[in-house]
């Protein structure tokens, strides 16, 4: 039997690297992506997820700027490229570091839940060429952000997707993937609802 990751991993690991990095007043956003290396797609993958969950989506346009983020480098990954490209609008996106370590501490316990949940098991959802699916549902779902934006809390379930994807990645547990599209399902419902309310 598989066993499960421990509470310190892949997860945990990318919130402690960024509230460790928030002992500074401003942070770039590119600073943020670059501490995980040029050729770090699934970490990369995480750090806009995982802003975009956190109470950092509450600033106005952070959500669109994530979700864009989460876009070129989900599509990077479907077109395997091996070094991440992302436009210099992007990398210079700021945040301040006393809001990115709250809202770190506060991520602390989602983290470390996915992290106890993950373990070896369905695989091949995860490789090649089966990876391709979550890949571009982490590409659906960030180019969605920017629409959802003033719609409450649909861009943080969308980032749910994307972070549920990663951890499949990083983990070899296809079941995430599952995960992941049971949370687009639940942000695909959010505007249904809205416009269903509006137009009754």
């Amino acid at each position: 039997m598989a066993k499960p990751v421990a509470a310190n991993g892949p997860v945990r690991e990318v919130v402690g690297r960024l509230e460790e990095m928030s002992d500074r007043a401003e942070l770039r956003l590119g600073e943020l992506l670059e501490a995980f290396g040029p050729t770090s797609f699934v970490p990369a993958l995480m750090v806009p997820a995982i802003l975009v969950v956190s109470p950092l989506s509450g600033i106005p346009l952070f959500s669109s700027i994530c979700g864009l983020t989460i876009m070129l480098i989900a599509l990077q990954m479907v077109f395997a490229r091996r070094h991440l490209w992302l436009p210099r609008f992007v990398m210079e996106r700021r945040v301040k570091g006393d809001k990115l370590r709250r809202a770190m501490v506060r991520m602390r316990r989602v983290a470390d839940f996915m992290d106890r949940m993950s373990r070896d098991r369905l695989r091949f959802l995860v490789m090649t060429p089966c990876n391709r699916i979550p890949q571009a549902m982490c590409a659906v779902s960030g180019g969605s952000m920017p629409f959802l934006e003033l719609l409450p809390f649909s861009s943080s379930i969308l980032g749910m997707a994307v972070l549920s994807c990663a951890v499949g990645f990083l983990a070899r547990d296809g079941l995430f993937v599952f995960i992941g599209a049971a949370f687009m399902s639940l942000a695909a419902a959010i505007p249904i609802y809205a416009w269903t309310a509006l137009s009754s």
